[in-house]
């Protein structure tokens, strides 16, 4: 578990300082650089299209672990668009709380 923590904090912790930058050199205007490069049929697009599907599947989970409450699915909605800064942090927090990585997979559902 202390692995998966590290590497949580890892991630988070290089993303963030990654987008700040894209930020301050590129502005917040990311959505026409993300469908752009999809309507271009090129393999950035590509990438993204992919990505999108992990960003539903993580939404999804979220979602479900969380029995499609009005709290989980709020939550999905969280994890569509803020991907692994959203999920490194819930992920993080999970594991704070779980016995184990079943625990963390599965929510109430383990018990």
């Amino acid at each position: 578990m202390l692995v998966l923590r590290i590497v949580l904090v890892v991630h988070l912790a290089l993303l963030t300082a990654y987008t700040a930058v894209v930020i301050g050199n590129h502005g917040w205007n990311l959505m026409p650089v993300f469908f752009g490069d999809m309507a271009a049929m090129a393999w950035p697009g590509q990438f993204n299209l992919d990505f999108t599907g992990f960003l539903a599947l993580s939404a999804l989970w979220t979602a479900w672990r969380n029995n499609f409450s009005a709290l989980g699915l709020l939550l999905a909605v969280v994890a569509f668009f803020g991907g692994m800064m959203f999920l490194s942090v819930y992920v993080l927090i999970l594991s704070l709380k779980a016995r184990d990585i079943q625990e963390i997979l599965l929510g109430s559902a383990a018990r």
